[in-house]
This record gives structure tokens, sequence and C-alpha cells, in this order.
């Protein structure tokens, strides 16, 4: 394990890629090794090193998985108990969805719930309040019907959490987990990120100049409400001892047998570069016949990877601040770690070639609470763009992360559905669309995500 290597080919792919600060930690049969890149800021640079927060996004989310276990191996929480066990208050637009839906379909995304609400900056942004406005979610799914990942779910798990220890989230999440695993530099809010060295997030601009990204992770004025899916920042360093825990027996905050429950399948995914399917939170991936979780995590100008190998007592994390161009790097700073010290090639697999009469049924509008998805084509490739509404863009006085344009996406071999991104920010995403009883195209799933047609090509 040289440090030395893995600090060149950390520097040449965040140069590659123009990310201003990465920083990576690699676990490996109880040895860690470290390396970092860049700056902290292009506005105020300061060395990135092993200790320095960053945002983790929906990495966020493995805490709070892990949390709620805790309290169902205290026997607090039933994962097959409907949420309104503990949340009596739910209320969703479909009554039958609101009374059906478990404490696990929240945990495996199989609540049938979208993606998220839109934070409008106005009322009640507690987790309190979030529930309150969930008649407002669109439903995708009966709860148990399919996986699609939601951002609202884990909120809502979140909630559940407050409830059942009556403390504050971040309180709550503290006593029970990041405390007793001794995460010190692993925080929630401003307040506590401003007293750490702490990497900001950059968006590339239309001119191809980066800048700060603002505001600073999920970290709004008053905005508690999506903690739960994605509200820590913390650093590779501590996300090693995080790896470490789930790795050992769960000492001083859970029974192991709880954390081996977390591995298993609980369902599905299909076509989906983020897995084979869901353990309680996590991704799990077939890595070549060798079995891993994982996780990752996009914010406003950051992205965050942890992925873990449980038989080969391995864990890799890697952090970036700059968006789009965070995920390649991860990706393929991941992707390199797992081939040299655990002899595992990630091979990418190659489309078809494009063909008229497969591009022209999947060409049109997709659609979820908050973004817009495009299916088009040239007559010589398809593409796919995907980016925030913008009617919610104009109503926000905030800064959001940039839209991805269109990029060439193709069919994989095998019933024509399934397709993998092969160009851009998104480059190495695969997804696949879905049809009805009739064989109309109705859907398409990207990033773990079902997006609902709304448009066809005319």
């Amino acid at each position: 394990m040289s440090q030395e290597k893995l600090s060149d080919v950390l520097a040449s792919q965040a140069e590659a890629f123009g990310v201003p600060g990465a920083a990576v930690g690699v676990l490996l049969g109880g040895r860690e090794i470290y390396a970092s890149h860049g700056v902290t800021s292009v506005a105020n640079p300061q060395p990135v090193d092993e200790k320095t927060l960053f945002h983790l996004a929906s990495v966020s989310k493995t805490f709070t998985a892990t949390a709620l276990m805790r309290l169902v191996a205290e026997g607090k929480v039933h994962l097959d108990a409907p949420v309104r066990r503990y949340v009596p208050e739910l209320e969703l637009g479909d009554e039958r969805a609101a009374e059906r839906i478990t404490v696990l379909n929240l945990l495996n995304h199989t609540a049938g719930l979208d993606w998220n609400l839109i934070d409008d900056g106005k009322g009640d942004r507690s987790l309190a309040g979030l529930v309150a406005k969930l008649p407002e979610l669109p439903l995708i799914a009966p709860p148990g019907a399919r996986a699609s990942y939601s951002q609202a779910g884990y909120d809502l798990a979140g909630r559940i959490v407050e409830k059942v220890t009556d403390l504050p989230f971040e309180q709550a999440m503290a006593a029970l987990v990041l405390e007793p695993v001794g995460l010190a530099d692993t925080v929630y809010g401003l307040a506590e990120v401003m007293v750490r060295k702490f990497a900001v997030g950059h968006n590339r601009g239309d001119d191809g100049e980066l800048h700060v990204a603002r505001p600073w992770g999920a970290f709004k004025e008053g905005a508690r409400g999506d903690n739960p899916g994605g509200g820590l920042a913390s650093s590779v360093s501590d996300l090693l001892r995080w790896a470490r825990f789930q790795l050992g027996d769960g000492e001083g905050v859970l029974p192991e047998s709880a954390l081996r429950r977390m591995r298993e399948r609980t369902v599905g995914l299909r076509a989906s570069t983020l897995g084979e399917g869901f353990g309680i939170c996590w991704f799990l991936h077939d890595l070549d016949g060798v079995h891993a979780i994982g996780h990752g995590g996009s914010g406003n100008g950051q992205f965050a990877e942890l992925l873990i190998v449980p038989e080969r007592d391995f864990a890799v994390v890697s952090l970036a601040n700059a968006g789009p161009d965070g995920y390649p790097l991860n990706q393929s700073v991941v992707k390199w770690t797992l081939e040299h010290y655990l002899g595992i090639v990630q091979r990418t697999p190659e489309p078809v070639p494009y063909d008229e009469r497969q591009a022209a049924p999947v060409v049109g509008r997709y659609e979820i609470d908050a973004m817009n998805l495009d299916i088009a084509t040239d007559g010589t490739r398809l593409t796919l763009a995907v980016g925030i509404k913008p009617e919610i863009r104009a109503a926000s006085d905030e800064e959001m992360p940039p839209d991805y344009p269109a990029a060439a996406i193709g069919f994989l071999p095998g019933d024509g559905d399934e397709y993998i991104v092969t160009e851009g920010g998104l480059e190495g995403q695969r997804g696949y669309f879905s049809r009805d009883d009739d064989g109309t195209i109705v859907g398409v799933d990207l990033a773990g995500r079902l997006f609902g047609r709304t448009t066809k090509a005319n």
C-alpha cells in the first residue's frame, strides 16, 4: 500500500477532471493510507488533507439507517411496522399508501414516494414541517412495488428517530451513532462545520471557469428537513473510521447481526450503476463475484463516494469539491483502488450501434418533482439531458447546481430497454426504460430514480 502511488493517481485524476480539491482514504487489512490534492476553495485556497470536511450529501443516509437499526435492535422500532405507528400525523396524497408504508419501505426506497419536496425557503423547514408537506409529494408506485430512490423517504425516517427518542434529530444521531463510534468530525450544521477545516463546493460556469458554490452543501439558514437524507459533513479519516465500524461487530451501538442484516438484499435494482440491489440503505454490488456495499452522494458542487468490501476487509472513500466533474473523479479513483489493491477489474458494458427504430419510441420528456429529463435524437445518436426545472430555478433566490447538458447514450445488448451514458458528467451511468402492459414507454430510471414520461416526440 503505497501512499505515494495513491497520491500520484489522485493528483493526475484531479488535474484531468479539473477538480480543485479532493481527498481519498483506503482501508485494507486494518491499515489506512490517505492521499489529498489541491485546495479547499479557489477563492480562499487552503490545502486539503485527511481531516478536511466535505459535504457527504446522500452518504448521510447510511448513518440515519444505522441509527434506526439501533432502535430496532433495542425493540423501540420494528422494520415491518407502519410508519404511522411512530409518526401518526403522516398524511399522503393517497390514504391507502399512508396506511401501508413501513419503516423498511423507507430504508430500502420502496415506499413509492417521489424523490423529494422542493424547498421553497418558506414556512417550517424542520422535519415536522417536511412531514406536514408530504401530501404534496407525488407517489410513483404502491408501497413495496418497486425501488425508486427517495430523499423524502429518508427525511421521513429521520422524523421517526426524532419521535421515538424525543430528541431533535441531530442530538439523537450524536447519541445513537456519532459519539459511540468516535466520529468527532462528522457533523450537522454550519455552526459545527465552520470551526473545522472544510472544503467548499465549486460549479463550472458557462465560460468553463470554476466558481464557489453557494449555499455550502445543504446547510441553508434554518433548514433541517433534509438532514437525515443528506445533511452530514465529514472527512476521509472519519469515514474510514465509519467503514471500520461497519466491518466490525457493532460494539457500543448495535449487535453484529444487525450490521450484517443491513448488507442483505431486500430488493433488486435493474440496470443501475448504483448496484444490483438495496440492503437496508446500502447499495449492493457484485464485483466479479465479490460482494460489496456502498453509497454515494452529490451536493452543490461536492461529490462523495464510499465503498466497502467486507470479505476483503477493504474500504475506499473519495471526496471531491467540484461539480459535475467530482463524480467521474471519484468513480475513477474507486475503480483504480479496486484493481490495484484487490485485483478487481470493473468493465464498462459496450452499447449496440445506433438504430433509429429503437431510438424513436423513447424520445420525449420525463420528469420527477424537481427535474426534467429529455431524450432526443438527431438521426445519428440518442442523447439524454437532465436538469432542474426552469420554474424552480426562477423561483429560488439561491444558487443551484448546473444542469447536465445533452450527452450521448446507447442501448445495451438484451431486451432493448437498458442503456448507458457514454459521455459527459454522467458517463458510465446505466438505466432502463419501463413500459406499461401495452408495451408503451412510460418512464426512465436514472441514478435509481424513476422519471415518469410526460411528453412524446412529435
